[in-house]
């Protein structure tokens, strides 16, 4: 099935999940039919999805007209024939027992339309053999929501061993169009991404405190203020529910084996129905205590380590087993946990070698299999990391399209190509993606800095010349490569400036877009003229330009396909963030660069990641501007700053 062809969508559930993805489907325009086995259970999804289109055209998220439109697009129904009869694609929800789910596709292949996809939206349970009680299993993939739906932006699109490549790439692009970051799990695991790294990490903050050796307050105290994650582990599990977490460690042991075996603390609490904030009580008390009380000096060093170690443990196995890569990992971990870094990203910075060596140790106390080091994360450590190895003494890196190199805390990324007008090939892709890695990890750099060889241009569009001739599928295999390697600049947690002098064109254009601020020199010139050519701007510049610009405008330099919009028109529709005379702009662009590696780096990465997260939902951009604020209050650099405010000085910070 062609992604275009997909008009209905039936859902399968009308709980917080079921009604939550019917509201999301219904936003983005498809009719759905949302189907529960009781008419009261039904109804009641169908009232909260009223309540909340409502709230949200209260908040001017959309429009009155558009929340009515929404609601009519959902059709709640308890028969199941009438739900599923004639849709394009069924999204089942129920609840999270492999035996009732495989029941349900019983009957749903009875009535579903032979060339329908399913996608079960469980959270662990294994694809593959939820797959083969169909006869569609080509047709079947997970496609992993997380709570709120409406809200939460990952969506995880998981194989299994049956899947089709057509079937994930229909249903990632369905995730794209419902406004969702999917991110594809290419092996049918057990927990998949995020529940692989959290539920044990959750799980050994719950032995922590059951062998003794640490207290709820101190291991919440570690996680939220010393690692920086958005809740505490305790605090955590209590919002997702202990009884999820219970199930998903049963089903994962049950996989994997005893390294996995729920904590008996966990067990109790379950059986004692304490399951977090929705009975009222979990590790918290939330109706007759004071609820969730972290105190911000209790973390302790040998708690961080082995914590981050168990969610970096788990990130190696999921790169040994090719379930997905560091990035994809760290992308769906803060996509769907809101951490500000992934779990490979933190071992990284924290040193993958000292968390084996903290594995190790624990594993000689304690003797037990969560403790083992997989060899995926040993042999990560003897390479320097899950993004490679310390660079630091390197000023120069090697690369065929572009040059890298460090300077004053700026690392320096020229489009190398100045005999080809800068134009990108897809093999610069690849390399601006894994220069940006390397600068990540680089412990000396603080900003990155864009510029391009020559005098020319900074980058006159992509190299057509380079691109072998193939079908759809090839041409949008490279258009993602272009959204990922240009993201990576509004993912990373460093400023990135980009420096423009001479042609500003085409995907040129929209590598200049990725980065956070733009100056441009009055010799500069810029256009999309991808119209021109029957196309349209595929690597990002459909969405970022709107962001930077307005619809309106990003609409009209898009449309207009012209290729001489002048620096100080673009100054005028807020591109550009300064124009420069040519005889100052390098001057320029590298005092700027340095100005902003002499920035502070934990507040500089928040920022971005609060203002990325309330592009689509101010909710959630207040809520991690929230988290940040009080986080930062506990760090080093703060301090440095009001000390170097009251002394009349300029900061030293040390991202500490």
């Amino acid at each position: 099935m062609e992604f275009e062809e997909i008009n209905s969508i039936a859902v399968l559930g009308a709980g917080n999940m079921g009604h939550g993805i019917a509201e999301v489907a219904a936003m983005a325009g498809y009719e759905v039919t949302m189907r529960d086995i009781e008419e009261d259970l039904v109804q009641d999804g169908y009232d909260s999805i009223e309540w909340s289109l409502n709230k949200l055209a209260e908040k001017d998220q959309l429009t009155q007209e558009e929340a009515d439109a929404a609601l009519d697009r959902v059709t709640p129904v308890v028969d199941l024939g009438e739900a599923v009869g004639d849709v394009d694609v069924v999204i089942e929800a129920v609840p999270e027992v492999m035996d009732i789910k495989k029941e349900v596709y019983d009957e749903v292949e009875a009535h579903a339309p032979a060339d329908a996809i399913f996608a079960t939206n469980t959270s662990s349970l294994s694809i593959t053999e939820l797959s083969e009680v169909t006869d569609r299993p080509e047709q079947f993939c997970g496609m992993h929501f997380f709570n709120p739906p409406v809200r939460m932006q990952l969506v995880e699109v998981i194989s299994g061993a049956h899947t089709s490549g057509e079937t994930l790439d229909t249903i990632e692009e369905l995730a794209e169009d419902f406004g969702k970051t999917p991110v594809r799990v290419r092996k049918d695991s057990p927990g998949f991404i995020v529940n692989r790294i959290a539920v044990p990490q959750m799980n050994e903050a719950a032995w922590l405190v059951h062998e003794g050796e640490a207290t709820i307050a101190e291991v919440d105290s570690t996680t939220k203020h010393d690692v920086g994650l958005p809740m505490g582990a305790f605090e955590l599990s209590d919002m997702v529910g202990l009884d999820v977490s219970f199930d998903v460690l049963e089903y994962v042991n049950g996989e994997l084996g005893k390294a996995y075996e729920p904590c008996p603390i966990l067990e109790e609490k379950v059986e004692a129905g304490e399951l977090g904030q929705k009975t009222g009580k979990g590790f918290y008390d939330y109706e007759d205590g004071d609820g969730v009380q972290i105190p911000r000096d209790e973390g302790r060093e040998d708690l961080e380590a082995i914590l981050l170690a168990v969610a970096a443990n788990e990130a190696a196995k999921l790169v040994g087993e090719d379930v997905a890569d560091p990035a994809e990992i760290d992308e769906a971990v803060m996509l769907g946990l809101g951490w500000p870094n992934g779990p490979a990203k933190l071992a990284d910075e924290y040193g993958v070698d000292e968390l084996v060596d903290a594995l190790d140790e624990w594993h000689d106390r304690y003797d037990h299999p969560r403790y083992e080091a997989a060899d995926p994360l040993r042999e990560i450590a003897e390479d320097g990391g899950f993004y490679g190895g310390d660079d630091s003494n390197d000023d120069a890196m090697e690369y065929e399209t572009i040059a890298v190199s460090v300077e004053d805390a700026v690392g320096h990324i020229e489009i190398d190509r100045p005999h080809r007008m800068n134009t990108i090939t897809v093999d610069m892709l690849d390399e601006i993606d894994a220069a940006m890695s390397e600068l990540e990890t680089h412990e000396d750099v603080r900003a990155v800095l864009i510029t391009g060889a020559g005098d020319r241009a900074f980058s006159a569009g992509f190299d057509a010349s380079t691109a072998a001739a193939g079908s759809g599928i090839q041409a949008q295999e490279m258009s993602r490569k272009g959204q990922q390697a240009f993201g990576r600049f509004e993912e990373s947690p460093m400023p990135v400036l980009a420096a423009i002098d001479g042609y500003c064109l085409g995907g040129g254009m929209e590598l200049a877009t990725g980065a956070d601020l733009r100056i441009a020199s009055e010799g500069a010139q810029f256009g999309q003229p991808e119209h021109n050519l029957g196309l349209l701007p595929g690597w990002g510049g459909t969405q970022r330009l709107r962001e930077i610009v307005g619809e309106g405008r990003a609409k009209e330099i898009i449309f207009t396909a012209r290729d001489d919009y002048s620096p100080d028109t673009m100054y005028d529709y807020d591109f550009v963030n300064e124009v420069v005379a040519p005889d100052e702009f390098e001057d320029r662009a590298w005092e700027l660069a340095r100005d902003l590696a002499s920035g502070p780096p934990i507040a500089q990465k928040f920022t971005k990641f609060a203002m990325h997260a309330g592009r689509d939902d101010t909710d959630a951009g207040l809520e991690v501007e929230n988290f940040a604020f009080g986080h930062l209050f506990t760090t080093d650099d703060m301090w440095e700053g009001l000390a170097a405010f009251q002394e009349d000085r300029e900061p030293e910070f040390t991202g500490e």
